[in-house]
C-alpha cells in the first residue's frame, strides 16, 4: 500500500488564516487525522475540527488519536526529542494504516507552517523511511506574520538582517550576534528577563490569531513584569498558552 501525505500548513488560529491552496488540499484527502495532545490542549484539536468543519465540502472522514507525551526523565534534550518524533511517527502509521487499510491520500493540519520551528516534516521523514509514502507541503501563514501583522510593524529595519531563536537559545546564549531584530519562539520562561533591558523594545503576542489573542508592547524594561503576569493568567486560565515575541534595540 501507499499513501500521499499532506503537510496543510494552517495559521495560528483563525480559520480565515487558510490559503485557497490549503482549501483545496483539505478537500483531496481521503481522510484526515487530527491529534490530541491532552485533554488541557483540547481547544487545539477543537479548532482543527472546526476549520475541517468550515472547509470540508464532501463526507471526509476525520480520524483522531492522541499523541505521545514526551519523556521528561532523559537528561539529553536533542535524545529526548529524537525519542519522542520516534514514538510520534509509529503512532502516525498506525493511525494512517487503521484510517486507511489499502492506502490513500491522508492530511494532516500543521499550525502555522510546515517549515518553521515545527517537528512535522521531520516526523515525516522517518515514515518514508519505514512504508511508500509520498510527502506534499502547503505552505501556511506563520506566527511571526501574525506577529508582525497585530502589532503593525515590519519584521525587520531597512536593508538590516534579523534572526529568529528559540527561548532556550536566548536564556544560554544571550543576544545573537550582529543583529538588531530577534524574533523568539518556543519561549515557556519568559527568557528575555535574562537580558539587559536597556535600549530594547519588545513586541509580544499570546494566541495569535485567536480570538484570545493577547498583544503587549513597549521598552522591555517597563513591561517585563506585566508581561510574566500575563502570561501565567492566561496559562492557568486556558492550561497552555503559545506565545512569541520580537525584540528590537534602538537605533
Amino acid at each position: 500500500m501507499a499513501y500521499t501525505l499532506k503537510l496543510v500548513g494552517i495559521g495560528s488560529g483563525n480559520p480565515k488564516h487558510l490559503t485557497l491552496e490549503a482549501i483545496e488540499a483539505l478537500n483531496s484527502c481521503d481522510a484526515i487525522l487530527i491529534p490530541h495532545k491532552g485533554a488541557d490542549k483540547d481547544d487545539l484539536a477543537g479548532l482543527r475540527r472546526q476549520i475541517c468543519a468550515d472547509v470540508l465540502t464532501g463526507d471526509t472522514p476525520i480520524h483522531e488519536f492522541t499523541l505521545p507525551i514526551r519523556d521528561e526523565a532523559t537528561t539529553d534534550y536533542r535524545q529526548r526529542v529524537d525519542d519522542w518524533h520516534d514514538a510520534i511517527a509509529a503512532v502516525w502509521l498506525d493511525a494512517m494504516q487503521k484510517a486507511l487499510p489499502s492506502g490513500g491520500t491522508v492530511g494532516f493540519l500543521v499550525w502555522g507552517d510546515p517549515s518553521l520551528y515545527d517537528s512535522t516534516l521531520r516526523i515525516a521523514d522517518r515514515l518514508t523511511k519505514q512504508t511508500r509514502i509520498t510527502t506534499q507541503v502547503i505552505p501556511g501563514i506563520t506566527s511571526i506574520q501574525t506577529l508582525t501583522a497585530g502589532h503593525a510593524i515590519p519584521l525587520n529595519r531597512i536593508n538590516g538582517p534579523f534572526t529568529i531563536t528559540t527561548g532556550r537559545q536566548l536564556r544560554d546564549n544571550g543576544w545573537p550576534n550582529k543583529v538588531d531584530t530577534v524574533v523568539v519562539m518556543l519561549d515557556g520562561a519568559c527568557s528575555f528577563r535574562h537580558l539587559d533591558p536597556t535600549g530594547i523594545t519588545i513586541y509580544w503576542t499570546a494566541f495569535a490569531g485567536m480570538p484570545n489573542e493577547i498583544r503587549r508592547s513597549g521598552p522591555l524594561s517597563d513591561i517585563t513584569q506585566d508581561i510574566i503576569e500575563t502570561r501565567a493568567e492566561a496559562r492557568k486560565k486556558h492550561g497552555w498558552c503559545m506565545d512569541i515575541y520580537l525584540l528590537r534595540k534602538d537605533d
